[in-house]
C-alpha cells in the first residue's frame, strides 16, 4: 500500500511542478503587458484600457498556482522554535495537525473556487472590456486549488503513516 500511495504523491507532484511553471509563464505574461501599459500610458500618451482588467483578471489563477508547490516544499512558515523541544510524537501530532488544518482551507477554496467557475460558466458573464468569458479566469485557480487540496490529503496520509521521527533542519 504505501508503494502505490508513494507512486500516486510522485505523480501528483509532476503536475505540481508543471502546475507552478505554468503560473510563473502567466507572471512572465503580466510582466511584460504590465510594462506594455506602462510604456504606452507615459510614453505616448494612449492608456490601453485592456492592460488593468487582464492583469486583475491573471490575478487569482496565479495567486493560487504554487499553493501546491510550496507544500511539496515545505515552504509554509513554521514556529519551529516551539516544535523542535516537543518529543517526536508531538512532533508528529504538531504536523498532522497542521496538514489536517491546510486541507480545511484548501478544500473551502476549493469549493469556493469550483463553485464560482461553475456560475461563470452557466451565466456566461465576460469581462467588462475584454469581454472573455469569467470562467477563463476562475478555472484555473480552481484546478490549482483542487489539486492543492488533493496533494494535502496524500501529503496528510503521508504524515498519519509515517513514524514519528524527530524534525531536522
Amino acid at each position: 500500500m504505501n508503494d502505490r500511495l508513494d507512486r500516486l504523491v510522485t505523480a501528483v507532484e509532476k503536475l505540481v511542478v508543471w502546475l507552478a511553471g505554468a503560473g510563473a509563464v502567466v507572471v512572465l505574461i503580466q510582466m511584460t503587458w504590465i510594462s506594455y501599459g506602462v510604456f504606452v500610458r507615459y510614453g505616448l500618451g494612449k492608456p490601453d484600457r485592456m492592460v488593468t482588467e487582464a492583469t486583475a483578471l491573471l490575478l487569482f489563477p496565479v495567486a493560487f498556482a504554487g499553493l501546491a508547490y510550496a507544500l511539496r516544499e515545505d515552504a509554509y512558515p513554521k514556529v519551529t522554535m516551539a516544535t523542535q523541544r516537543l518529543g517526536p510524537k508531538l512532533q508528529k501530532i504538531v504536523n498532522v495537525i497542521n496538514l489536517a488544518l491546510m486541507l480545511g482551507v484548501g478544500l473551502f477554496f476549493s469549493y469556493a473556487g469550483v463553485s464560482a467557475t461553475i456560475r461563470a460558466w452557466n451565466s456566461g458573464v465576460a469581462s467588462e472590456i475584454l469581454h472573455w468569458p469569467r470562467y477563463i479566469f476562475w478555472a484555473p485557480g480552481a484546478l490549482a486549488l483542487v489539486l492543492f487540496s488533493f496533494y494535502a490529503v496524500l501529503r496528510l496520509i503521508q504524515a498519519i503513516r509515517a513514524p514519528a521521527l524527530p524534525e531536522t533542519d
